[in-house]
């Protein structure tokens, strides 16, 4: 499952989806807003994406999970608009038999996510803001 969606994520229902009787591994992975940058207080996150590219080019990066690691399941939702502090941005959920290729799959997921997919963060400071990882 590949989603963006403005409103807030829903932990349970991911996880509940990620069951299945043949996992013995369960990675769960959430991208949170955090208080700063570099020390620089954040009062919060905008996210812009090209919605159709975004969801096209995350399900080419979960079918390469699913070729390179015994991946039984997978989610990922991903956040766009304004976010606060605290607020669950992204998440990457991924079953496998066993725990070496749930870590594995999960860290690609995110990482290339991070790399190539037409998702914006502009962070907002008590004073000014950035656009930061202006990729595709």
């Amino acid at each position: 499952m590949v989603a963006l969606s403005t409103d807030p994520i829903d932990v349970a229902s991911a996880l509940s989806y990620l069951q299945s009787e043949q996992a013995g591994a369960l990675d769960l992975f959430l991208g949170v807003v955090r208080d700063n940058t570099q020390d620089r207080p954040v009062d919060r996150l905008d996210y812009e994406a090209y919605d159709r590219m975004a969801v096209s080019e995350i399900q080419k990066i979960v079918d390469e999970a699913h070729r390179r690691w015994a991946v039984l399941r997978c989610v990922v939702i991903h956040r766009t608009g304004t976010l606060r502090i605290g607020e669950i941005a992204v998440l990457i959920g991924v079953a496998t038999a066993h725990r070496a290729d749930a870590f594995d799959a999960c860290r690609y997921i995110i990482d290339t996510i991070k790399q190539t997919v037409p998702i914006w963060k502009k962070e907002i400071f008590t004073d000014g803001e950035v656009w930061v990882n202006a990729h595709p």
